[in-house]
């Protein structure tokens, strides 16, 4: 993330208050409170704006520690920032993988048998990366064997960072959709295709709550000139380029978790929404004052959307692909609460009242919304809880991606020429704060495909290359025009708002299809990312 994790903290008597970089509120004031020793109700965060995140923030981290300590001891503010080599080796990482994959298929492209191993390594007692999740869940085949293994590093510490699990699990399983499509010699959009399923592969009684998989499959394929891909690799030239297409599908678990909200009509009208959501670069303050704009029947000016304070009623935050939805079903809650309060104080039925353009109206009577708080603000608070949703629905997003990239018959180079992402994600909220979400994953995803990789110092346990001139990530030049697009489609079951996130599943999908794409172009298989020249240079085919 471009903004360090910092943080300022105060004291007053045995209470603290942070002012941090952190994306999950509620998480983060109980670590903090069990760090300290103190209940977390003698923590205050606040987190207004957040520079970028990525689950690197999702709670506590050592500066947020080491500021409430200090701040104790000398008895002031103290202010910590995190150097950015301080952030590779101090806070959390996406841990590397060994991962084996194996597919059994009918000569029809059924597949028979997945089996999906992955090892990944963290500090005695850490968390594996659950690289096996799409496995799980994405495709039909009625024999089936995941398994992750931890394997103990004395290394910082590795942890969720954006698509934990879907993002490095699809960069080895769909590899091996596109090698078992060769083999069978079909199409890979087609063997993906045949081999859908309307139900959770590991408990049938399980529907999804909305599946248009095969939908965003056709959409990209159409969309992207798929058809027009020569199968066979090496064979498309321009000039000294090889160019190559590829694809892969993409998931991401979309969980949805209580979300309060409190609202407040002021005699001016205006309305005033607080949540402890966060704002990553996501949109939320947007998506608030949308909803609370919705439901109370006002202009999006007319709506101040206040987050990112733990004081305030709690969500998820921002985190998990769930906070939009979160939220958004939080506020719709209390703005429902509060349109009952409204009718009441204006003498209407609350079922039949109608809010329009900053009116309420009720059979011929219409009176201005603001004529409810006359007599003093009105403040309501409610959250929306979903029970047992998750154990009666698989809740995914799904989407394709397609790449085309062209690379260098002398050199190995490879230029990314063109990408396309075709997402279902429910009711899109806002779709351009949601296609800002999804490219930027499509650009973490060609980092991921091409240039990113720490390097160990085996002897002292740390990360060598712990800048931004050593760790090459993605820059304009390397990214051409990117293309996203939305299913038209809303999720019934998951909440009243039937929206579900979308800001992971831009990158998961992305390298695979990205290295797909490379063998498509040059007929050489890479398995190890990121996919650099070296890897394949002394393979590529002889030009003449």
């Amino acid at each position: 993330m471009m903004e360090p994790h910092a943080t300022i903290a105060a004291w007053d008597a045995d209470r603290v208050t942070c002012w941090t970089s952190i994306q999950q509120m509620n998480w983060g004031t109980r670590d903090l409170g069990l760090i300290l020793g103190i209940s977390r109700e003698n923590v205050r965060l606040i987190s207004t704006f957040i520079g970028g995140g990525f689950g690197g923030k999702g709670t506590v981290q050592s500066d947020l520690v080491l500021a409430a300590v200090a701040a104790k001891v000398v008895r002031r503010p103290v202010k910590i920032a995190l150097q950015r080599p301080i952030m590779f080796n101090n806070t959390i990482h996406r841990p590397k993988t060994i991962q084996r994959v194996r597919l059994g298929a009918t000569r029809d492209g059924k597949l028979t048998a997945l089996g999906h191993e992955s090892l990944s390594g963290n500090l005695a007692g850490g968390r594996t990366e659950p690289t096996t999740l799409s496995t799980r869940m994405l495709y039909a085949g009625k024999n089936r064997m995941t398994r992750v293994r931890l394997a103990t590093l004395d290394l910082a510490e590795g942890n969720a960072m954006r698509a934990p699990g879907e993002a490095p699990g699809l960069m080895a399983l769909e590899i091996a959709m596109d090698e078992m499509a060769e083999k069978l010699g079909m199409d890979p959009v087609e063997l993906r295709i045949l081999n859908d399923t309307k139900v959770d592969p590991e408990n049938p009684d399980r529907p999804f709550s909305s599946r248009p998989f095969v939908e965003c499959l056709r959409t990209g394929a159409e969309r992207f000139g798929w058809s027009a891909r020569n199968a066979q690799p090496g064979q498309v030239r321009e000039g000294h380029w090889f160019i190559g297409l590829g694809m892969a599908s993409a998931i991401r678990g979309a969980p949805i978790a209580r979300a309060g909200a409190r609202v407040r009509l002021g005699r001016n009208g205006l309305l005033t929404v607080e949540t402890d959501m966060t704002d990553i670069g996501t949109g939320s303050y947007t998506i608030v004052q949308q909803t609370a704009a919705e439901m109370m029947g006002v202009s999006i000016d007319r709506v101040v959307a206040r987050l990112g304070d733990s004081s305030f009623p709690e969500t998820p935050g921002s985190g998990g692909q769930q906070g939009a939805a979160s939220v958004t079903a939080g506020v719709y809650a209390a703005c429902t609460k509060l349109r009952q309060v409204v009718a009441e104080r204006l003498g209407f039925v609350a079922s039949e009242a109608e809010f329009v353009a900053g009116e309420v109206r009720f059979g011929n009577r219409s009176v201005s919304l603001a004529r409810a708080a006359a007599d003093g603000d009105i403040v309501v608070e409610d959250s929306m809880e979903f029970g047992d949703l998750s154990r009666q629905f698989a809740i995914q997003t799904f989407g394709a991606h397609f790449a085309e990239v062209a690379v260098n018959a002398f050199t190995g180079e490879i230029r990314v020429r063109r990408m396309l992402a075709v997402c279902a994600a429910g009711r899109i909220l806002n779709p351009k704060t949601a296609r800002s979400q999804v490219i930027g994953g499509m650009t973490m995803g060609v980092g991921a495909a091409l240039m990113e990789e720490m390097t160990i110092d085996r002897r002292q346990g740390f990360f060598v290359n712990h800048d931004l001139a050593g760790y090459e990530v993605p820059v304009h030049a390397d990214i051409p025009h990117l293309d996203a697009v939305f299913i038209d489609e809303v999720d019934p079951a998951i909440s009243p708002v039937k929206a579900k996130g979308v800001g992971e599943l831009g990158l998961t999908g992305v390298a695979p299809a990205l290295a797909n794409a490379i063998y498509n172009a040059t007929g050489v298989r890479v398995r190890q990312y990121p996919v650099t020249l070296d890897k394949f240079l002394d393979r590529l085919p002889v030009v003449t």
